[in-house]
């Protein structure tokens, strides 16, 4: 039985791989998720690495007092204000990320007033605080992904534990669970997230909970479907005169079916959930205002017609990420169709 499901899962496998566009589709969204996974290490105010006075440093690990590199006050060491920066120069060196921005770091120094244009310091330009917009993207769109893949996982859950109940029991139950959805898929969501949001601060975890009070059915359907079939297998008839628990039957017999229509939606829903966030975001109704967002960038954009990169730069990191998320779903979809021989 094993060696079928490797031998099943193999051809699967090559499918995937037969979608040029979507296999490399999905290493590029890999790559660029890990990447902004080391936001820190990549985008960050502070150095990775400081050498002074024979001993080793790692602010972006620690934080270190200005007595530390021979300042004169306790707080915390500004490591780009020059007085500090010249302390370690002195008797030291350092090690500083690829872009010395992070996300909340205001340029007081800019060239041009705010936002100012890209520039060799400021690869993409600054926003209308003089905050980094590269440090900005890359904060906001692991903001995004964690947020869509959390949102996707748990809905996906959620959806797919009340399709199987009903779906397998029928009756009485698929009745009123499908009276239920249809009425609470008709609450205006936004509508419902904006009057909140206006009651309560949001921040990561309150988003998510409220988006997915309104976000777990878009799975129902297919795996409600997907049971109502499969409970009139033989060997689920057969599995039931023998006595087996009910829980037992649904999700060791008829489940793995009923995944492979879930995994095909599920690279559709996280571009959702991301859409989601960005919608709330872009409204002024999502996160904390100073976080990483790209539809808060987007709405600097709109706002600031005389500064193009703004929103641009985040069109096009949205756009990408979503086209990337549509050519990865696309290669599932063929991958775990049947129909297709390799």
């Amino acid at each position: 039985m094993k060696r079928e499901l490797s031998k099943l899962n193999q051809e699967r496998w090559k499918r995937f791989k037969a979608n040029r566009r979507g296999f490399w589709s999905l290493w590029i969204f890999l790559s660029l998720f890990v990447l902004s996974l080391f936001a820190e290490v990549i985008a960050n105010d502070v150095p990775l690495f400081i050498r002074y006075d024979g001993k080793s440093f790692f602010p972006v690990l620690v934080e270190y007092s200005e007595l530390e590199f021979g300042g004169e006050f306790e707080t915390a060491a500004d490591y780009r204000d020059p007085y500090v920066s010249d302390l370690i120069k002195n008797n030291g060196w350092t090690v500083w990320p690829a872009i010395r921005f992070n996300y909340d770091t205001i340029k007081y120094d800019l060239p041009s007033p705010a936002p100012s244009p890209p520039s060799k310091e400021n690869w993409l330009g600054t926003d209308d605080k003089g905050r980094d917009v590269l440090a900005r993207l890359i904060y906001g769109f692991r903001i995004s992904i964690l947020f869509g893949l959390t949102l996707t996982i748990l809905s996906s859950v959620i959806g797919v534990t009340a399709g199987a109940i009903q779906g397998y029991y029928g009756g009485r139950i698929d009745i009123i669970g499908q009276r239920f959805i249809e009425v609470w898929s008709g609450m205006p969501t936004l509508f419902l997230l904006i009057i909140l949001a206006s009651v309560v601060q949001p921040n990561f975890w309150w988003l998510l909970g409220i988006t997915l009070l309104f976000g777990w059915m878009s799975l129902v359907g297919v795996v409600r479907a997907e049971f109502l079939r499969g409970r009139n297998f033989e060997y689920v008839q057969a599995a039931r005169a023998l006595g087996m628990r009910n829980s037992r039957i649904m999700f060791r017999h008829i489940l793995p079916n009923a995944m492979i229509a879930t995994l095909t939606f599920m690279p559709f829903i996280l571009g959702g959930s991301v859409t989601t966030l960005t919608s709330l975001d872009f409204l002024g109704f999502g996160l904390p205002v100073g976080s990483p967002s790209l539809g808060e960038l987007l709405a600097q954009g709109k706002a600031n017609l005389q500064a193009p990169w703004l929103g641009i730069s985040a069109f096009m990191v949205l756009a990408g990420m979503l086209t990337l998320l549509v050519f990865i779903g696309e290669a599932v979809r063929d991958a775990l169709d049947p129909r297709r021989a390799y």
